[in-house]
């Protein structure tokens, strides 16, 4: 049977939380560097762990104030030691819950900017390395974090995203421009079996571009995030495919 993930990036302050964790199969927590604290990283383990869903580290670079989504602004040496310290709290508490850690996905400006600067890709493995070995490394099909866990033998899980557009390169398209985000249900439903099913999807300007992922994210923040992780889910499920996380 043909499966796939649904991850979901969660504990950064969305009501909504409970609602996704009840329909995805993997989830990414923030860990203090743009979001979170102790106590809302124990409430989202212990909500996952209750849902049976995988549990992910998500840090950033050092920004709550932009929420990560600013760049170039941390020593190499100074993010390696934060992004550590970023998955070792989490993993701390996941392990308190008699939990492992499943992942490390990296959030914002940092998951950008790591796509394409093999240098910071390799301090994004060598952190994940280094704080918790033996987990997946998240990030875009073909490109430099893919690289950079390869080099390390570091297990790696190629994503792809259910509500935002692509470009014909197969990179997303900038949020800050138009038609970034889908808004339409429809849209985002139609493009999670586009990928689950014919590993591929729409760009922007009407290419279809392949794009093999194993796992498809769902944007906890987006407006609507749970009505659109659940008519994924269902809409999945009703061409056969089976839901689970890897591993």
């Amino acid at each position: 049977m043909v499966s796939i993930d649904i991850n979901a990036d969660l504990g950064e302050g969305e009501a909504s939380d409970a609602d996704i964790l009840r329909v995805v199969s993997s989830c990414n927590i923030a860990c203090g560097g743009h979001a979170g604290d102790t106590a809302s990283m124990q409430a989202t383990v212990t909500a996952a762990i209750a849902n049976g869903v995988a549990i992910g580290a998500h840090p950033s670079y050092p920004d709550r104030e932009g929420f990560g989504r600013r760049s170039g602004f941390t020593a190499e040496s100074d993010l390696r030691a934060t992004l550590v310290k970023q998955i070792r709290s989490l993993s701390d508490i996941v392990s308190e819950h008699g939990a492992a850690l499943h992942h490390v996905k990296p959030h914002g400006a940092l998951y950008n900017d790591a796509c394409a600067d093999a240098e910071l890709a390799d301090v994004v493995a060598e952190a994940v390395l280094d704080a918790c070995d033996g987990v997946y490394l998240v990030g875009p099909p073909n490109s430099e974090l893919q690289l950079a866990a390869g080099r390390r033998g570091l297990p790696y899980l190629a994503e792809a995203f259910v509500d935002r557009a692509y470009l014909a390169d197969g990179r997303l398209v900038p949020r800050a421009e138009p038609g970034a985000v889908h808004r339409s249900l429809s849209a985002i439903v139609a493009q999670a079996i586009s990928l689950a099913r014919d590993h591929a999807v729409t760009s922007i300007d009407g290419r279809t571009v392949s794009l093999s992922a194993d796992t498809v994210c769902v944007h906890g923040d987006t407006p609507g995030a749970a009505e659109a992780a659940r008519a994924v889910r269902h809409a999945l499920e009703q061409q056969g495919i089976e839901i689970r996380a890897v591993g």
